[in-house]
């Protein structure tokens, strides 16, 4: 929300400086998110001063040039090149001075310099209105009519005054400071001044020759609503004054009808809207809601479809408005306009929020009424709009003030102790200091005793409603920097430090699958229970049913991601997507003894060829250890180096592994179960990780670990073994480290053989083993002991046969 101080200004009296004020608001709690000091002529017509010409003589080099000499107001006067035609001596000029910054009406700013121009120096410039931003006139120098003195600045000649304009991040709760005046009652309590209110003695009802009448049929959604018409209006541009205000908080003038009802808006924080009186009609104007599904067109040209919850200004017809929230395209004030129907409403906003929310339409009045406006001020706001609107754009008040309101609005009766009040601040205050803060807001109070009071709060604060709110408006105005800290502070509550952000760990762990080229897929939680029939690891029993399902496809929330992965391969393959790596973040859902229970799961999937054709390498089929290698990387990317592995049980995998540690299983991963893929119409081999997020995440490390490089070579030994075909090489390397855990950093296979030169159930592996020393370099005798106890181990522990 933009503040403009000279607005505000019309409120109050505000000596103090820009920031000061600033400093202010913010520590009352309108917090002040920037400060801008706005030109009304670009420069502010700084560097500019009044200076009499004195002398006035032709150049002796140019015969369209004149030489002169300018009093400014210093100690010897300037002489100053001029190729204006009507320069002559005895004349008041502006005068740029050197080093002054020129923002001409057309074209770049540039500098004054001393300079020689054709031989003569000049000290500065005698401006025409064009050449300082003033107007487009170019025929001459502007000739002034003033007995100023010499020197005095042409910003104070031409009255020009900078205005600041406060950026505020207005909270949701502070409705009633989303205006000039509401910002300015702030200022009043932390200042202790008087507002002054713009008069409206003036009003009256020149005459009665256009009475609208009007219906309020939904009360609950209208509970207050004003109006009235203004006759032989001349809608055009709006002038000056009016559109520097506008412009300086932002917002782009329309003309002086539609200008003026946006200039009480963000005066007095009342909307208002202003009709084209011809549009009415029938004189007739309806407060209504129409029925669901009519058609609406609102004045950015766009045809909305109305819920039966809308409520809307109507003529005899059709609607006219969404009301406090947007005006219709037939209604709206154009040039051709010359009657007006002016309104002032109070709306429910409850029925605004909602509309707002329905049609997508933020404006500046649906974010006022669907926060709580003063249902009080209506009325004045209507006679002040019709007032400027006379003034501006001429015409006469024609109808009396429609003010339809049959329930008045209530102040808010908050009681409140004197006890509770200091013992929430943490301060005593005297009463007498409560009671003045209160009434400086215009909280009165009544039924006070010596414990306490009942606070009177008017209705335009509707964030003012118990007596904890009461402590804050006391405590804002007081100061939170007036409450002295206690030399020893205390808390109840320690927080756990530091924390894991599941969102962050998320979306890192989506960069790292997104740079290993897989793509992120999002699947319904509904699903089909047939799913859970196709395979035993699926319990029928746990499917959570829709009581209302839609379809017999979408009647089970999902216990697994496996088959919606698999209904998306399915679509990309046939539309001739088949290589795919894909990845979901995901819930499944469980009925256990009677309660629901949801899962958090990561799921991939992998199927296809592993790269598309090319000059360079060979294309081929995905395997089992392309997934594998995407979920090394993931464990190592939270560290986890010490996990168990098991052939998986589930029949949702043909084969595979279930990865556990800390003694609970992380994942599984393998190829998937043939019957499940046919029975999606997936013909070719998927290979599947299904993965505990829940449990990964708890595992992301807090802090950075890290072993220093070692200094010493690391050494490698390849070692061919042969070993009963059941044995996999899993075993081979937990057994390496049991016997060697010192020196051995890491091991890999380069060649696994079964064939008819090894026995029949046996298979020969080739391993490389990696050993290396922390702390000095290894010899030929310990590399040696090292691989002969490997050698010993595996015979003894396997029955393997070392092949030399």
């Amino acid at each position: 929300m933009k503040i403009s101080l000279n607005w505000l200004k019309q409120y109050i009296d505000l000596p103090e400086s820009p920031q000061e004020i600033s400093d202010q608001l913010t520590h009352s709690g309108l917090e002040v998110e920037g400060l801008e000091e706005v030109e009304s002529i670009k420069g502010g017509l700084k560097g500019l001063v009044i200076g009499e010409v004195l002398t006035c003589t032709k150049h002796p080099n140019a015969d369209k040039l004149s030489v002169t000499t300018v009093d400014i107001g210093t100690d010897t006067p300037s002489p100053i090149v001029c190729g204006a035609p009507n320069v002559t001596a005895g004349q008041k000029v502006v005068v740029a001075t050197v080093n002054s910054m020129l923002y001409p009406s057309s074209g770049e700013p540039f500098k004054i310099k001393k300079a020689k121009i054709r031989g003569e120096v000049s000290e500065g410039m005698i401006c025409a209105e064009d050449e300082i931003g003033l107007g487009a006139s170019h025929d001459g120098i502007m000739v002034l009519d003033t007995n100023l003195p010499n020197g005095t600045s042409a910003a104070d000649y031409f009255n020009l005054e900078s205005d600041y304009v406060y950026e505020i991040g207005l909270t949701p709760n502070r409705a009633d400071a989303a205006s000039h005046l509401g910002t300015a009652r702030d200022l009043k309590a932390l200042f202790n001044r008087e507002i002054t209110m713009p008069s409206v003695e003036d009003f009256k009802v020149d005459n009665t020759s256009k009475p609208i009448d009007v219906i309020v049929e939904n009360a609950e959604a209208c509970p207050r609503y004003s109006a009235l018409t203004i006759s032989g209006v001349k809608v055009q541009e709006s002038p000056e004054w009016l559109k520097t205000k506008l412009n300086a908080i932002g917002i782009n003038p329309t003309n002086n009808v539609v200008d003026i009802t946006n200039y009480v808006l963000h005066s007095l924080g009342q909307p208002m809207h202003a009709f084209d009186a011809a549009a009415i009609g029938s004189n007739q104007v309806v407060v209504k809601t129409l029925p669901a599904g009519t058609k609406f067109t609102s004045l950015d040209e766009k045809e909305r479809t109305l819920s039966e919850k809308d409520l809307m200004i109507c003529n005899e017809n059709e609607g006219m408005c969404i009301a406090g929230v947007f005006g219709g395209i037939k209604s709206g004030v154009t040039e051709k306009t010359t009657d007006v129907f002016l309104e002032s409403a109070y709306f429910s906003p409850d029925y605004i929020r909602k509309t707002a929310q329905t049609h997508q339409l933020k404006t500046d009045a649906s974010f006022r009424y669907e926060r709580g406006t003063d249902p009080n001020i209506t009325v004045y706001a209507l006679k002040y709009a019709a007032l400027l609107i006379k003034e501006i754009a001429g015409g006469q008040i024609s109808s009396e003030i429609i003010d339809i309101y049959p329930e008045p609005i209530n102040d808010f009766e908050v009681p409140v102790s004197f006890k509770g009040i200091n013992r929430l601040i943490g301060k005593t205050l005297t009463n007498e200091e409560i009671k003045n803060i209160l009434a400086s807001l215009d909280i009165s109070i009544s039924a006070e005793t010596t414990d306490g009071f009942t606070a009177i709060v008017p209705p335009y604060r509707v964030d003012v409603q118990r007596e904890a709110d009461i402590v804050e408006e006391v405590l804002r105005i007081y100061g939170y920097n007036n409450i002295e800290l206690k030399d020893t502070l205390s808390s109840t509550f320690l927080s756990e430090f530091p924390q894991r952000d599941a969102d962050a760990i998320q979306l890192e762990i989506s960069r790292l699958m997104a740079g290993a080229g897989y793509n992120e897929i999002v699947t319904n939680s509904l699903t089909k229970h047939t799913y859970t029939e196709a395979t035993e690891s699926l319990d029928d029993e746990q499917n959570v049913h829709i009581l209302n399902f839609l379809s017999e496809d979408l009647n089970v929330m999902r216990q697994s991601l496996l088959f919606n992965g698999l209904e998306v391969i399915e679509r990309n393959i046939k539309r001739r997507q088949t290589n795919l790596q894909l990845f979901e973040f995901g819930r499944t859902y469980h009925k256990v003894n009677e309660k629901y229970k949801e899962k958090e799961r990561l799921t991939l999937f992998v199927t296809g060829e592993n790269l598309d054709e090319n000059w360079l390498e060979k294309k081929r089929s995905v395997h089992y250890f392309d997934l594998k290698k995407t979920i090394s990387q993931l464990l190592n990317k939270f560290g986890i180096d010490n996990y168990e592995t098991a052939e998986t049980d589930s029949d949702l995998f043909a084969y595979g592994l279930t990865v556990s540690t800390r003694k609970k299983p992380l994942l599984s991963m393998g190829k998937v179960n043939t019957k499940l893929t046919k029975q999606c119409d997936v013909k070719q081999e998927v290979f599947m990780a299904d993965i505990d997020w829940d449990f990964l995440k708890s595992l992301y490390p807090l802090g950075v670990d890290f072993k220093p490089i070692s200094k010493f070579p690391e050494v490698k030994r390849d070692l061919s073994l042969v070993v009963d075909k059941a044995i996999n090489f899993d075993q081979i390397r937990k057994l390496a480290l049991k016997l060697e855990r010192q020196l051995i950093t890491r091991t890999s296979v380069f060649d696994v053989y079964e064939g008819d030169k090894i026995g029949e159930n046996q298979k020969a592996y080739a391993i490389s083993f990696f050993l290396q020393d922390q702390e000095k370099t290894l010899n030929d005798k310990v590399i040696d002991k090292t691989m002969s106890r490997l050698m010993q181990g595996f015979e003894r522990e396997l029955g393997a046969i070392i092949r030399k």
